[in-house]
């Protein structure tokens, strides 16, 4: 069984605060759990379910059997699955790699998942983000990367400062950009793109030392950022002539 206490520190992580302090979240899910089995085995510490796993769990990995009202509480969705992980922090690989994906203030937890998950398939390891985007570790985030919380490193900082210190060309995801499908581009820069309602900051335009654009072939306001990222990294990934 689960004490009134774990419930409680468990509940805790759905907060950034506590999640900073105890350096730990939450992940839900069978499907979620074997992908931490798979690519992070060292930061699975607990399960906590009404069944349990069916594949073998990492030996230092304890799993507690709960009932389903002790899951709902301590689920952040409205319909839970059957089991709950807590997982420590990541650690990052620092691996260096002449291609990235810069996040600028991205708002919604939703569209950050989606976009990890992106990068994940697209092969993109590194993402770096301005500090004022979404935690990564939100609940609603790590669902949404659908595992790929695991497979690519999410590093907060200056954008501002590392923009301006890299030599890499900068790609900024502009309305007044160039053609995507008709500009020469190659995997080996930094892809910025900007938040859902304003776009990429005043601040960093001058940065950027290739603007490009999705060209509109028929009607609607604009693009989800999410959907935005996906048609530029699929081009990106795209071979091209020499």
């Amino acid at each position: 069984m689960i004490s009134k206490e774990r419930i409680k520190q468990l509940r805790a992580l759905q907060k950034k605060k506590s999640r900073d302090l105890k350096q730990e979240f939450i992940i839900e899910g069978a499907k979620m759990i074997e992908e931490a089995i798979k690519y992070a085995p060292d930061n699975l510490l607990q399960i906590f379910g009404t069944e349990p796993i069916s594949i073998a769990l990492p030996k230092h990995t304890a799993f507690t059997q709960i009932d389903d009202r002790a899951l709902a509480q301590v689920s952040a969705l409205k319909q839970p699955q059957e089991q709950v992980a807590v997982c420590s922090y990541l650690t990052p690989r620092q691996a260096p790699s002449d291609f990235y994906l810069a996040l600028d203030t991205i708002q919604d937890p939703g569209n950050l998942g989606t976009i990890l998950r992106l990068a994940a398939w697209f092969g993109v390891e590194k993402v770096i983000a301005s500090r004022e985007t979404v935690d990564c570790y939100n609940p609603k985030v790590v669902q949404a990367s659908m595992g790929a919380i695991f497979n690519v490193e999410v590093e907060y900082l200056d954008l501002q400062e590392a923009l301006a210190a890299t030599d890499l060309p900068i790609y900024g995801a502009l309305i007044e950009g160039e053609n995507i499908y008709q500009k020469n581009i190659s995997r080996k820069g930094i892809l910025v793109m900007g938040n859902e309602g304003s776009g990429i900051s005043k601040s960093l335009l001058p940065l950027i030392t290739d603007p490009v654009t999705i060209p509109q072939f028929g009607k609607g306001e604009s693009l989800n950022v999410a959907m935005a990222t996906a048609i530029l990294l699929s081009e990106f990934s795209r071979p091209r002539p020499l």
